[in-house]
Formats: C-alpha cells, structure tokens, sequence
C-alpha cells in the first residue's frame, strides 16, 4: 500500500466522521485506560505479561510452522476469554465494586436517608465516638472503629460477634481494653450502632508498599476503606494517635472537633444529597411523561 493510499483511506474515515463517532473513541478509549490502571496497580499486570508471551509464542511458532505447537497454543488463547474473566475475577469485582460505589451509583441505586433521620441516628453516635476516641489516646490503648454506609459489610460482621448495643464510651473502653476476648479486631457501626466487635478487616492491596512503621490496625483501616465507602477510626496503641482512612487514603492527627467534623461532614451532607438527585431524577421523568 502506498503513502497516497494510506493518505486517502484517512481522508475517507475523517469525511465520514460524526460527532457521536467520536463521542464513542473517547468513551472506548476511557475504558482502555482505566483497564490498563487497574491491571498496573495489581498483580494483574504478571498474568497479562503472561498473556502477551503466549500471544507472542504462537506467531512465532505459526510463522516457523511448529504445528504441534501452534495448535496447543491456539486452543489454549480460543478459551482466553473465560480464562481471563477466571484469573482476573478478584479484579474484576473490585472495579465493579467501585463502580457501584461511585455517588451516581449509590444515588441511583442505594437508599439513602434524608438529612433529619441521619442527624436523629447519627448524631448521638458521633458524639459518642469522638470522646471515646479521645479517652482511648489519653491511654494509648489501640481502637478501630468502622463506620458502615452505603456499601453494606455483611462479609466483616460475619467474622465478628454480634452485640447491636447502643454505644457508648464504656462500651467503647470494655470491648478495646486489651485483656477483654473482644479487643482484637474492629468494631463495625451500623446505623448508629454498634453492630459488631472483633471484626477482621481485609489487607490493603498494596501492603508491601504501605509505610512499615505502620501497624496492623492501621493497614487494617486502609484495606477497608479500599474494599469499601465506609469510614474507619483508628487509635494507635504505640502513639495515641487519632487517624482516619477513607477511600484507601490515611490520615492523621486527629483532634475531637476535627474528627466530629469529618464524620458530621461525611454522614449527613451525603444523606442531604442523595433525596435531592431522586427529586430531580423523578420530576424529569414525570416531565417527559406529560410531554
């Protein structure tokens, strides 16, 4: 094919291209790229090398005429398709996990409270949590707390044992004082209460690249808020340290105000917003109906 040809055959594609043809790249394009950063930040990226030398392997083999070879190598990428979807299965549901995790995909599809009910639950629990907290680093003794939102935890609790006890700072001091058979593992909140006590938490995805003077709870609370949208506490036992993980991301150095602030900020403008999208959604849809 000559340069002239090549040249005509772009000029015919661009003369026939329309706007929601390149609406279509970009989104295709997107989602190549967010392929590519999931495989990159996961071991998914060994098993596409793997893929990509296999791929490699029955060229060459095809082009050397290795028949034996090429026919075992043919019939191994005709099922790559299921293989794939079986090796990246833990990958794959977490993208998914995070797609439903979005605000559009919890707005939509998760049911929400209206600012009045979160406050009316929240509110006690919060207050509660933060002198808790307080007093636990007053003492250096070690606490992780999660609070549970829209993505339910059902596969923690189930580690945990079950209480559903109104919470309060004794509650709090009993289950977390070292010698008690609860202390070890997380208390999950669930609509302002505590659900459950010593509760295991996954491992963060990148753990071999997480800071090493960083202890147990402390990965703990990241692998969670990775694996989900809830909000984890943290009360370093070394330190007495105040911390808190959200979205796989940890920070520090907590106060009592800055704490309340974070989760009255976190539980209750999330719960004003979500009534407000379902009223639009709904008064749209009710437009198109009467035109």
């Amino acid at each position: 094919m000559s340069l002239k040809d090549i040249k005509d055959a772009f000029l015919s594609i661009i003369s026939t291209l329309e706007f929601i043809d390149i609406i279509d790249v970009a989104i295709l394009a997107y989602i190549v790229y967010m392929l590519l950063r999931l495989i990159r930040e996961t071991r998914a990226g060994q098993l596409v090398k793997g893929i990509l030398f296999l791929v490699a392997g029955y060229f060459v083999s095809s082009f050397l005429q290795l028949k034996t070879i090429t026919y075992i190598l043919k019939q191994t990428l005709d099922i790559g398709l299921i293989a794939m979807i079986i090796l990246f299965q833990p990958e794959l549901r977490r993208a998914l996990e995070k797609a439903g995790r979005t605000k559009l995909g919890i707005r939509l599809f998760g049911i929400g409270q209206n600012t009045d009910e979160a406050t009316k639950i929240w509110e006690p629990a919060i207050e509660t949590i933060c002198d808790s907290c307080v007093e636990l680093s007053a003492t250096c003794t070690g606490a992780l707390i999660v609070v549970e939102r829209q993505v339910r935890l059902g596969e923690q609790i189930e580690t945990g044992t079950i209480l559903n006890a109104s919470p309060s700072k004794e509650i709090f001091g009993n289950i977390f004082y070292p010698k008690t058979p609860l202390h070890d593992g997380a208390v999950i909140m669930r609509d302002g209460m505590i659900l459950a006590a010593a509760c295991f938490l996954p491992k963060p995805q990148k753990d071999e690249q997480i800071n090493k003077r960083l202890g147990s709870r402390h990965r703990a609370a990241i692998g969670m808020s990775e694996n989900s949208d809830a909000i984890v506490i943290v009360v370093s036992e070394e330190t007495g340290q105040i911390s808190v993980a959200m979205n796989g991301v940890l920070t520090r150095d907590y106060t009592r105000e800055k704490l309340m602030n974070l989760l009255k900020t976190e539980l209750f403008e999330e719960s004003n917003d979500i009534p407000i999208l379902r009223k639009k959604l709904f008064s749209s849809h009710s437009e198109r109906r009467k035109k």
